[in-house]
């Protein structure tokens, strides 16, 4: 079946909130499953805060200086993060697909089918891009791996992303008039849209979000990998293996998890990063689907010009991204390309054997040269595998796979070509 169709038929039948889902002419099974952070105190809105591993306690310094008082601005920047419910208890899903079963006689397909068991050969996390909000892209890429490796896929959220964000965040008439807001406030504003006024609002008036809300996600991916490991979770067996596909900025958060290995839970891990992996300043995330101009500015401000003035006022972010927490220096090493250059590409070079990468010619978002010169290093003596590919189609960094009838069987032609390559790896 072409991707086109595919496509159609799971925007069409996917549902987070159903249970279970059996597609039939995709061999596919889909459940959903609960999901509940036990990470979300670390975020902003706390009164105090507290590293159990160090017995710290520090103080808030959640404050929003020049915050604007305008009211739709106001509902989405006066919330408190670690007090949204959506980010807190969430679906995530899971893929698996199964082969087709031979033609039985009449009276025997007459009975009532029962859900198959499904045996995986492992378990692959997937992880998405910056401001996304919706799984449909994402669908056929879900079915294409599981199909591919025979594992089960796992697609899961990053914090305040797709499911696990304010559903008045999700409404166009109130986003509108949040943009509408901004540019009132920033008359030199550029790429601004409904679609990224939430988050390039959040950033802008206090871009450490950026820090704390990956930090929540890497603690919720350790929080799911523990309970599989420990034979609780209701579909995926303790034994079987764990990998990543991550694309875009869920390939920076996904070489954090691989660099760190917690638990050591990813040593045998592989790591495939579809349009990802350079560090954050050599990143061109301004968009009118990802962030604003202004959001652009305080984030690259804030972790690339002024982070260590920033540390020395807030002694919390300096703790969590000294040497005590592993996450947080490795977070800090993908920041800048020309800081902690050593450290991160000695880190680099520990797993290169089990990493990937796929860029897009045309990515404007993610430059291939920017992908290669962090996985392969400045001396490019980091043996990562990065494969380069144009397509012979008009596409961008959010949507490398246009859903078109016109451009069907190109479309077909790189998406078979891209999973080929992820599949080999992640097998």
């Amino acid at each position: 079946m072409s991707y086109l169709k595919d496509f159609n038929i799971l925007k069409d039948k996917f549902d987070i909130n159903r249970e279970s889902i059996n597609i039939d002419e995709l061999f596919l099974q889909i459940h959903n499953l609960p999901f509940e952070s036990f990470s979300y105190n670390i975020l902003p809105g706390e009164e105090e805060y507290r590293c159990n591993e160090h017995n710290k306690t520090f103080k808030s310094f959640y404050n929003l200086e020049g915050k604007p008082d305008t009211p739709n601005l106001n509902r989405i920047l006066n919330l408190d993060d670690s007090k949204i419910k959506e980010n807190i208890n969430f679906n995530y899903s899971i893929f698996q697909s199964y082969k087709p079963e031979k033609e039985k006689p009449v009276k025997e397909k007459a009975k009532k089918k029962k859900p198959k068991k499904i045996k995986s050969k492992g378990v692959i996390i997937l992880l998405h891009g910056l401001n996304e909000k919706d799984w449909t892209k994402y669908l056929p890429w879900a079915k294409k791996m599981t199909e591919s490796t025979h594992k089960t896929v796992i697609l899961f959220p990053i914090a305040f992303h797709m499911n696990r964000a304010p559903k008045e965040w999700l409404d166009p008439k109130f986003m509108i008039s949040v943009n509408k807001e901004r540019k009132k406030l920033n008359p030199n504003l550029s790429y601004s849209s409904f679609a990224n006024a939430a988050l390039s609002s959040r950033l802008q008036f206090y871009p450490q979000r950026f820090l704390w809300s990956g930090l929540q996600t890497y603690f919720d991916i350790i929080q799911l990998i523990r309970e599989i490991k420990s034979g609780y979770h209701p579909i995926i067996s303790k034994n079987e293996s764990i990998d990543l596909f991550a694309y875009s900025i869920g390939s920076f958060l996904a070489l954090i998890l691989m660099m760190t290995n917690p638990y050591n839970y990813f040593s045998k891990s592989r790591l495939f990063n579809f349009c990802g992996g350079p560090t954050l300043n050599r990143m061109c995330p301004t968009s009118k689907f990802i962030m604003d101009s202004e959001a652009n500015i305080a984030v690259y401000s804030f972790f690339i010009e002024h982070i260590d003035q920033e540390m020395k006022k807030d002694e919390r972010l300096a703790h969590y991204f000294s040497k005590l927490h592993p996450v947080g220096n490795c977070f800090k090493s993908m920041l800048d390309y020309h800081k902690m250059k050593g450290f991160r590409e000695k880190n680099l070079k520990e797993i290169s054997k089990r990493v990937a990468a796929l860029a897009l010619k045309k990515d404007q978002v993610i430059p291939p040269s920017e992908v290669i010169n962090t996985l392969n290093g400045e001396n490019r003596n980091i043996s990562i595998k990065i494969t380069v590919m144009d397509f012979k189609y008009k596409y961008d960094h959010i949507n490398p796979f246009p859903v078109s009838e016109a451009l069907e069987k190109k479309v077909d032609k790189y998406f078979d070509k891209v999973f080929k390559i992820a599949a080999k790896h992640l097998k």
